[in-house]
């Protein structure tokens, strides 16, 4: 049995595991595969190269392949038979709002929605005769109202005559009829809900403080089934009906509704017959179960292709997948919808438009998956994601609740917390990322670009085409305006590029540039070259997909030396074994900083990671809402506060923060870009793993070696004292 195995993994997709020779699972893996396969929504934050794709691809797999093969067999469908709930009392899964999530164990509820109220009412309800009690806490700040509800209630408690509710401000309300009664509650706070059904009262209780009478029951409404019920806005509650000693009994007489008398017992209908009692037909083909979602079509290919792999030796049935992404024809996806699709990998333009035209259904979708959630909401996704969330049953057909993964490089960025928050179902967070840190095998440096000490880009005869963003400047006979200086770096940093893959020998390299036209305007100055030596490709979001997949794979293929791409065109790509990165300019973001040189050093080989830093303000692009064509053919140079899409990009101030983020200095070279002699040089050849060249390093059982002999001495000698003590005293 392999380890995949004894995580609950299938055999045949163990074998394709070790197919592409994954020994052990990685952190992540190890944490999340058994949180998905046991149903949990999960949020994952781990390096690219971490296995976090594995560690949703591979459940997805195995539940969806699961619930086909039961289909197949026959095993889910439910025939003529009637859906029984039996087990303890619970919150109902199926009669709730559908903001609203109940934990696995049905004693816990949330919604996160801020602007409306949502409910819930128990699986079980009473009728007939007797006093009935539960419990509940505030475990969460928020609007909440508890108390009693029948099946005829809508389930915002409390706003129809068929409820009767107590708020955290105080009010009691039936038929919207709000009135002041005890007193206010909050955060901790036990109510207690009483319901006397012999004399037709309903009372709550305070930490164990009655509180009053707050309703009369007509006779009508006497002879109605009484079900525990909540409503939430923006909170979060816990329920005891009895299942566990209450925090404060109930009054004399009162029962506690778990102990109901079984002729005074009802089921929640909508519970019984609703829609965990449909039968279980096979799904539309153009319904799959599997949604996932990437930011850059890049990604997308990715994981479509790990699931090609892992799903390799699934068979009878087998799962049909499809990629969705922009530059492919609709009518082939189309198409391979209307044939059957089980799993879906797309971007979310395509997605949304085969959603709204009515070619992908979300009707039996089981997972929701965003991989890189922060890049989703950065380019803007986040309503998309919402409404998408809106439109997917939260209970599928056979009764199974919605799964929902979201991975994503920064879990604790506001954004990706609030919308957790928002549209997650008590989510278990796997946080394997910790604080950015540039890893041992990247050795990383910076070269200062200073137009003033380097005058040398005034007479070069061959130099890169710049941006174009200073040709409205008077710079000509001005070499020290802070616009020359400017076009001086932008000439200089094409310069130090060419001079640091000499330097280097570089044979493969990823190069990261700021904007598209900068990535346009390196490859054709490295293409100036006309040889081998320089060969390259671009990729970028206005190059043709087409053209991105197959730049992408000449690169991988190593075809050609040098990918230069924009940062969003490069997030997430894993290419193993790469030496060499330059950053032809700093992200303004330093958590991409660690995110960029990160692309080399993996698997234990050594990378070399080198950023070209102006030494001065560099005047650059930036195209906001407010430029109309986005930066397509603009050129507005005014800076933004006059209207323009231009502003002054300060990198010594990023270089200041990257550093200050990292609590470290980054080590400085010089313009002739050699790396001066230290712990790598001799022992190391970048892109390979590191070889022990008799440095002073031991590994695990050689170090253990000597402490393991001494406490075996230290043994020995205990045990040699306590016989000779034994027979003395014998």
């Amino acid at each position: 049995m392999t380890a995949f195995e004894e995580m609950g993994v299938l055999p045949e997709i163990a074998r394709a595991i070790d197919n592409i020779e994954w020994t052990l699972p990685t952190d992540v893996q190890a944490e999340a595969i058994p949180l998905i396969l046991g149903g949990g929504d999960v949020l994952m934050a781990a390096e690219t190269g971490s296995g976090k794709t594995g560690a949703f691809c591979l459940p997805i797999l195995q539940t969806v392949w699961e619930t086909l093969k039961d289909l197949e067999t026959g095993k889910t469908t439910g025939k003529s038979e009637k859906r029984v709930i039996s087990g303890p009392w619970s919150l109902s899964l199926f009669d709730r709002g559908r903001a609203m999530a109940v934990a696995p164990d049905g004693l816990r509820c949330q919604s996160r929605e801020q602007r409306e109220w949502h409910g819930c009412r128990a699986n079980k309800g009473v009728q007939g005769e007797g006093k009935y009690y539960f419990e509940t806490v505030v475990t969460d700040e928020g609007l909440c109202r508890v108390g009693w509800s029948t099946s005829q209630a809508n389930l915002d408690l409390g706003t129809d005559k068929f409820g009767w509710g107590f708020g955290g401000t105080g009010k009691k309300s039936n038929s919207k009829q709000f009135d002041s009664y005890g007193e206010s509650f909050g955060m901790h706070d036990v109510i207690g809900c009483l319901l006397d059904l012999s004399k037709g009262e309903i009372r709550f209780t305070k930490n164990g403080v009655d509180l009053g009478k707050a309703f009369d029951l007509n006779s009508q409404q006497r002879s109605q089934i009484f079900f525990p019920a909540v409503v939430l806005k923006n909170a979060e509650m816990s329920f005891n009906f009895g299942n566990e000693p209450f925090k404060h009994p109930p009054p004399a007489g009162f029962t506690a509704v778990a102990s109901v008398p079984k002729n005074c017992l009802r089921e929640n209908e909508i519970g019984s017959s609703g829609a965990g009692n449909q039968e279980m037909k096979k799904p539309p083909g153009n319904a799959p179960q599997a949604i996932i979602i990437e930011p850059s079509r890049e990604l997308a290919e990715q994981t479509y292709n790990q699931l090609e792999k892992f799903r390799i030796h699934l068979k009878n049935p087998s799962i049909k997948q499809l990629l969705v992404i922009g530059g492919v024809a609709a009518k082939e996806q189309i198409s391979a919808l209307n044939s059957g699709i089980d799993i879906v990998v797309g971007t979310p333009g395509r997605l949304e438009d085969l959603i709204q035209g009515g070619y992908l259904s979300l009707t039996h979708c089981r997972f929701f998956v965003l991989d890189e959630a922060d890049a989703l909401l950065k380019q803007g996704y986040t309503e998309l994601i919402d409404r998408l969330h809106r439109q997917i049953p939260k209970i599928t057909a056979d009764g199974k609740r919605l799964q929902m993964i979201v991975c994503s490089a920064t879990l604790h960025a506001f954004e990706v917390k609030k919308m957790a928050e928002r549209l997650m179902h008590f989510p278990t967070w796997v946080d394997l990322k910790g604080e950015d840190a540039v890893p041992e095998s990247v050795h990383h440096v910076v070269v200062s670009v200073d137009p003033q000490k380097d005058p040398s880009w005034k007479n070069l005869s061959r130099y890169i085409e710049t941006d174009g963003i200073h040709c409205r400047d008077n710079i000509k006979g001005k070499p020290n305006t802070a616009e020359a200086l400017s076009e001086g770096v932008k000439i200089l940093k094409g310069e130090y590029c060419i001079r640091a893959i000499k330097e280097h020998k570089m044979d493969r390299a990823i190069i990261f540039c700021r904007t598209k036209i900068d990535c346009d305007n390196l490859e054709r100055y490295l293409r100036q070259y006309g040889s081998n030596e320089f060969s390259c490709v671009c990729l970028h979001g206005d190059r043709k997909p087409q053209e991105r997949r197959a730049n992408l794979e000449k690169f991988k293929r190593q075809e050609v030396k040098f990918l230069i791409c924009t940062d969003v065109a490069a997030r997430g790509l894993d290419i193993t074994g790469l030496p060499f990165a330059i950053n032809v300019t700093l992200p303004d973001e330093k958590s991409n900083y660690v995110h960029r040189i990160g692309r080399v050093g993996r698997a234990e080989r050594m990378g070399l990671a080198i950023s070209l830093v102006s030494s001065v303000p560099e005047k650059v692009w930036y195209h906001g809402e407010w430029c109309s064509s986005r930066g397509r053919n603009c050129n507005n140079t005014n800076l933004t506060n006059q209207g323009g899409c231009c502003i002054w990009y300060n990198e010594p101030q990023f270089l200041a923060d990257i550093e200050d983020h990292l609590n470290i200095t980054i080590q400085q070279i010089g313009p002739d870009l050699k790396v001066p002699m230290n712990e790598f040089d001799g022992k190391v050849i970048y892109g390979q793993k590191r070889i022990n060249t008799g440095s002073n390093y031991k590994n695990h059982v050689e170090q253990m070696a000597p402490v393991v002999k001494d406490l075996a001495a230290l043994e020995s000698k205990a045990q040699i004292t306590y016989v000779r003590r034994h027979l003395l005293v014998s």
